[in-house]
C-alpha cells in the first residue's frame, strides 16, 4: 500500500509526529529499530524538565508518548532501515523484512553516543565502561567511578552515581563546564563528586575489567592515574543517518540540514529531532519538531 507518511524513529520526534499524523487522518507507519519506543529519553532517569511531568522517568516518559500514539491507532513494525530511494513523488523505504512506499518521509532517526576513541574504549565496554549511567550505575554502588564530559547530561549522570558510589570524578577538558547552572550548583554542593578540568581521558586501563583513567591535565602536562572501578562517557552524541546518507543535505557534523520547519533539501522529505540541525536538543524540541513535521507533510501533500 502507499503510505501518506512514513515515521522513521520512535523517540520523541517520531513518536510526536506520529500522533498529530493520526489526528491529521493520515495514513502512517512508523519503522522503529528497537523493541521499546522511546528513543534516548529510555536511557534517562529522571527527567526534570518536561513540562508538567517534573521528575517523571524517561522510561516512563516514552511509554507515555507511545500509548498516545497508540491510542490513536498508529502503525508500528519493528525493522531495520536499510535504504532510502526517491521515485519521483513516491519514497521507498528498504528495510530488513520488507520494502514501504510512502508520498511523504520524515527523518526521526535521533543519534547516538560519542566515543573517546582512547585505548581500552572498546576492549572495556560492557566491562566498566558505559555510555548509560542510569542503565548501569546500579552496578557500581560503593565504588569509584568517572563521568567524562562536561554538557547537561555529564553534569546529571555524575549527581546520579553521587548517590550510590563512595567517589565521582567528573572529568571535562575545558575549564569550565556547558551545562545548565542549575546542574553545575548542585554538582558544586555534591561533596562526593571530584572535578578534574583541563583534562582529558588518554587510556583506560584494566585487565578483565576497568582498574583505572590514564588523565593528562592540559595545564601543566602532567599525567595521573586515577583508580576507578567504572568509566561513564557523555561528550555527546552525533546523528543516525546511515540511511538518508546521500540523500538528504548535511552540515559538517553530519546533521542532516532542516529548519523549524522540518524540511530537508529533498521536496517530500523531513528531519525531526535529535538527527536535524539545532540550537536545543532536548525532550521537548523533539517534540515539537515531531508537529512542526506533520504541519509542514500536510503543507507538502496539499500541494501535491
Amino acid at each position: 500500500m502507499l503510505y501518506d507518511v512514513i515515521i522513521l524513529g520512535s523517540g520523541p520526534a517520531g513518536l510526536s509526529a506520529a500522533v498529530y499524523a493520526q489526528r491529521a487522518r493520515f495514513q502512517t507507519l512508523v519503522i522503529e529499530e528497537k523493541p521499546l519506543s522511546g528513543g534516548q529519553i529510555l536511557d534517562t532517569y529522571e527527567v526534570d524538565n518536561y513540562p508538567g511531568l517534573p521528575g517523571i522517568t524517561g522510561f516512563e516518559l516514552g511509554q507515555k508518548f507511545r500509548a498516545h500514539a497508540d491510542q490513536l491507532g498508529a502503525e508500528f513494525v519493528n525493522e531495520r532501515v536499510k535504504e532510502i530511494k526517491v521515485q519521483g513523488e513516491k519514497k521507498l523505504v528498504v528495510t530488513d523484512k520488507a520494502s514501504y512506499e510512502a508520498r511523504a518521509l520524515i527523518l526521526a532517526t535521533g543519534a547516538r553516543h560519542r566515543k573517546l576513541l582512547v585505548p581500552g574504549e572498546e576492549e572495556f565496554t560492557g566491562m566498566g565502561v558505559s555510555y548509560c549511567a542510569t542503565c548501569d550505575g546500579a552496578f557500581f554502588r560503593g565504588k569509584d567511578v568517572a563521568v567524562v564530559g562536561g554538557g547537561d547530561v555529564a553534569l546529571e549522570d555524575a549527581l546520579f552515581l553521587s548517590r550510590g558510589c563512595n567517589k565521582v570524578y567528573l572529568i571535562h577538558r575545558r575549564g569550565e563546564f556547558r551545562g545548565a547552572r542549575i546542574l553545575q550548583e548542585r554538582v558544586a554542593e555534591t561533596p562526593n563528586i571530584v572535578l578534574v578540568l583541563d583534562s582529558r581521558v588518554r587510556e583506560i586501563r584494566g585487565e578483565e575489567q576497568v582498574a583505572s583513567l590514564l588523565v593528562h591535565h592540559i595545564t601543566d602536562g602532567k599525567e595521573q592515574e586515577l583508580k576507578v572501578q567504572g568509566v561513564f562517557i557523555a561528550v555527546g552524541t552525533q546523528p543516525n543517518i546511515a540511511a538518508a546518507d546521500g540523500v538528504v543535505s548535511q552540515d559538517a557534523q553530519g546533521y542532516i540540514i532542516a529548519g523549524e520547519d522540518t524540511v530537508t533539501s529533498e521536496p517530500g522529505i523531513f528531519a525531526a529531532g535529535d538527527v536535524r540541525t539545532k540550537q536545543l536538543r532536548q525532550v521537548v524540541t523533539a517534540a515539537a519538531d515531531g508537529a512542526n513535521a506533520i504541519t509542514s507533510v500536510e503543507r507538502y501533500l496539499s500541494g501535491n
